[in-house]
């Protein structure tokens, strides 16, 4: 109970702290840049005020978020599959997967545009690349991460390539996946943002957050560019909490991190 009551109390005390530094920053700037940081009930009046445009403009941004994501995982997962089958085809293929990581995606944003044409589709594909190399990345590791010995048992048992990967490295890389999973889901939302702010569109309603704070901010309503950044962090942690409990759905039975949490 009371580590319950802890963890409930913690997080509240933390907030009224950052409430009270907000203010506290007010008074350092002066009078004159107030305009740069409004206060706190300012930004509350603003996602009062702004609240039904925040809403469609949250809901667009997670179509481009969970689509892009989507797209992520599985690709990822297929890919780190044919990784692992050989370490001949992962040092062939990782500088591939290397450059593409190394790419800013404000470059590509242009020839998306080309491609896909601006909207929804180079949203997502701006938000898969933000995405998925994480994933890819974990997933192969826990694959190849196997322990050796139950590798030789299996082999020992005469299990051929296709019981190996799927009945021992498959279930041995899950705490791997999901770790690239919620590290994917994180990167999500910020990738539909960075999306929507060089590749996105307002046409047709399909304007996002990144597209608020572009308009917000050059309209000097500072207080409802904050409302957008708190919007943009609340679907972050939905998105981030979604895949914290897949993970604990799929591992608090029997994976070890979760029964060590316990004690």
């Amino acid at each position: 109970m009371r580590k319950r009551l802890l963890s409930l109390l913690l997080p509240a005390l933390s907030t009224a702290g950052l409430i009270a530094l907000w203010y506290l920053g007010r008074i350092l700037l002066g009078p004159d840049r107030l305009f740069l940081l409004p206060a706190p009930h300012e930004v509350a009046a603003a996602l009062s005020a702004k609240g039904p445009a925040l809403v469609a403009a949250a809901r667009n941004t997670a179509l481009g978020a969970l689509l892009g994501f989507s797209l992520a995982v599985t690709v990822s997962s297929l890919l780190a599959l044919f990784l692992s089958l050989s370490p001949r085809i992962r040092a062939g293929l990782y500088p591939l997967l290397m450059g593409l990581q190394m790419t800013p995606v404000v470059v590509l944003a242009p020839i998306l545009i080309l491609w896909a044409g601006p909207g929804l589709a180079s949203v997502v594909i701006i938000t898969f690349l933000i995405c998925f190399f994480p994933m890819v990345v974990n997933t192969t590791q826990g694959l190849i991460s196997t322990d050796a010995n139950l590798v030789d048992f299996f082999r020992m048992c005469n299990a051929d390539k296709r019981q190996e990967i799927f009945m021992l490295r498959v279930p041995a890389a899950l705490p791997y996946f999901f770790t690239g999973l919620r590290i994917a889901a994180t990167l999500a939302p910020i990738g539909a943002i960075v999306g929507e702010q060089t590749a996105g569109t307002s046409a047709g309603g399909q304007g996002g957050l990144g597209y608020l704070a572009v308009v917000y901010s050059s309209q000097f309503q500072m207080a409802a560019v904050f409302a957008v950044v708190i919007v943009s962090c609340l679907l972050g942690f939905v998105l981030a909490g979604g895949a914290n409990w897949l993970s604990w759905l799929a591992l608090h039975k029997w994976h070890e991190s979760y029964h060590r949490a316990d004690l």
